[in-house]
């Protein structure tokens, strides 16, 4: 079993074990593969690529992380992705979720705070055949106004309380999953989603979760 399979194995365990509170027993096929396919080693750093493969957050600097992937994978899940869905990811990162949704959506947009991140983000995408992903540097609250609406957005970083930015760029009938809370406590995964007939917004909780905050 290759260590992809591995991961996918846990991944597959935990999705069962926490299904009591996200309502997914299983996750998507095509969620599963894209993950199956981006190379996560690529996107972590040097000393951690022995690493690449546990189910768990590791350390990208500046405080960050890449995301444990599990998270990764039911945050993705939950946006029910079409091909044909324009996405906007807030907190580019490594880059790894960019490249799991660009396995699984043709317009996919990500924004990143820390210069840093975002110029080495940027070179591994390009690396990894990933070109196509649209980045900017800047606050990731605000949205991406010139290229709204979204039928997706997923926030990888904690906000105190949801951006109003964010809300306003999401199209009838799409999806926004973030987590809510502050540093350091325990905070919820939430699922946010727009009514194709009337525009409503209907927010739900999900699952706990633990995420550094958005800055």
């Amino acid at each position: 079993m290759t260590p992809q399979d591995e991961l996918i194995a846990r991944i597959e365990e935990e999705a069962r074990l926490t299904a009591r509170w996200t309502g997914r027993t299983t996750l998507a096929a095509p969620v599963l593969q894209a993950l199956r396919k981006v190379r996560r080693e690529a996107f972590v750093p040097p000393a951690d690529e022995s690493r690449a493969y546990v189910n768990a957050p590791l350390p990208i600097g500046f405080g960050q992380t890449i995301s444990q992937p599990f998270i990764v994978a039911l945050m993705t899940d939950l946006l029910d992705l079409k091909r044909s869905d324009r996405v906007l990811e807030v907190g580019t990162g490594s880059g790894y979720q960019a490249a799991v949704l660009a396995e699984l959506a043709d317009s996919v947009a990500s924004i990143e705070v820390i210069p840093e991140l975002a110029q080495r983000a940027e070179a591994v995408l390009r690396a990894q055949g990933y070109g196509r992903i649209a980045l900017r540097t800047g606050d990731g609250a605000c949205g991406w106004p010139e290229r709204a609406p979204f039928d997706a957005i997923i926030v990888t970083a904690a906000a105190r309380r949801i951006p109003p930015a964010l809300v306003e760029q999401l199209a009838a009938g799409g999806r926004m999953v973030v987590p809510v809370g502050e540093p350091d406590v325990e905070q919820e995964l939430r699922l946010i989603t727009r009514a194709a007939a009337d525009g409503g917004i209907r927010e739900i909780g999900i699952l706990a979760v633990a995420f550094v905050p958005l800055t």
